[in-house]
């Protein structure tokens, strides 16, 4: 397969490009588009055979279910069974990133949910991600658009960087917003739990359900949310976390890079140092690439702190070390 490339502007996509784009949408074919969290890998949502390709193209594990993406939260009626508390969530977080698991309708087909009775569901707030689900008139089944594992794509750059040749157009609308992927929560209890935190702060989503959220950590919840199962975001060396002690065992900062908001008192090869979480959350995946290209051997990231954004970030980089653990 022979990948094209195209650039899109973000706030005013050429018809004509997005019309093709949908095209090849509505063909089964695969298209990588922009949101404002990651760009996504999309395959229409109600085609098995297309959600199929999905997880041929990124090696992504078939029980790791996709988040189907919509042009308008009324389109979640015709996916799931939608209460008064996810219309009242979709009305105020949508378009954004958030991600509702709801009780799924026979319209979903088995691939997309990982054969579960659940499926999640968002609204991405782009214009250009927004213009494809519209012009393509169904679903967007989007995971994130990499090789299952890699780190998430921040732009179309690190797209062909894991897709050329898997996937058949990247539209390329330039650098993401927010850089961590969408909050999941799971709505098909009595109490909303958090499945990821992600680009909805979960301080946000508590004060609005006026309640704390409850932690889907059994094995039921987790296999409900898509991205949790699995070691996800980590470049080909080493991630080691970085608390402000002392480095992490088996980092020699010569020879190594670092990531985070204060250099630790050591001469790294490499540094890439933010000047606010935010950053930290929009630039910590095309960081881990440009490490990984450079040659360092090894990555220590500073463990930041865990409110707003910073929940997300600590969950992607916990994930994305070697040991799948907090270093001392």
């Amino acid at each position: 397969m022979k990948t094209e490339r195209v650039v899109v502007d973000r706030w005013n996509p050429d018809p004509s490009l997005i019309a093709r784009a949908a095209s090849l949408l509505r063909e089964g074919r695969l298209v990588a588009f922009p949101t404002e969290t990651v760009y996504g890998l999309g395959a229409n949502g109600l085609n098995p055979g297309a959600a199929k390709k999905i997880f041929l193209a990124k090696g992504r594990p078939p029980d790791n279910p996709l988040i189907l993406h919509l042009r308008e939260p009324g389109e979640a009626r015709s996916l799931a069974r939608v209460d008064e508390r996810a219309a009242a969530l979709m009305e105020a977080f949508w378009p954004g990133p958030l991600t509702l698991v709801l009780p799924a309708l026979p319209i979903v087909p088995g691939e997309v949910t990982a054969g579960l009775e659940t499926v999640a569901l968002r609204m991405p707030d782009h214009p250009v991600a927004l213009a494809l689900i519209e012009a393509a008139g169904c679903p967007v089944a989007a995971p994130s658009a990499n090789r299952s594992g890699r780190p998430s794509p921040t732009d179309a750059n690190a797209v062909m960087d894991d897709l050329d040749g898997h996937v058949d157009l990247v539209l390329d609308a330039g650098s993401v917003e927010i850089g961590v992927e969408s909050t999941v929560l799971d709505l098909t209890g009595e109490k909303a739990a958090l499945l990821r935190p992600g680009g909805a702060s979960v301080e946000r989503l508590e004060a609005f359900l006026g309640e704390a959220l409850r932690q889907g950590t059994d094995e039921n919840s987790v296999r409900r949310s898509p991205g949790t199962r699995y070691r996800h975001y980590a470049p080909r060396v080493p991630v080691c976390v970085w608390r402000g002690e002392r480095l992490p065992d088996g980092v020699d900062p010569p020879k190594a890079g670092f990531i985070g908001l204060d250099v630790p008192n050591a001469d790294f090869a490499r540094a890439v140092v933010f000047d606010s979480p935010e950053n930290f959350a929009r630039g910590i995946f095309a960081a881990f690439r440009r490490m990984e290209a450079e040659g360092v051997l090894s990555i220590a990231v500073q463990w930041p702190d865990g409110h707003g954004i910073g929940l997300a970030l600590q969950d992607r980089i916990r994930r994305a070390s070697e040991e799948q653990k907090i270093g001392r």
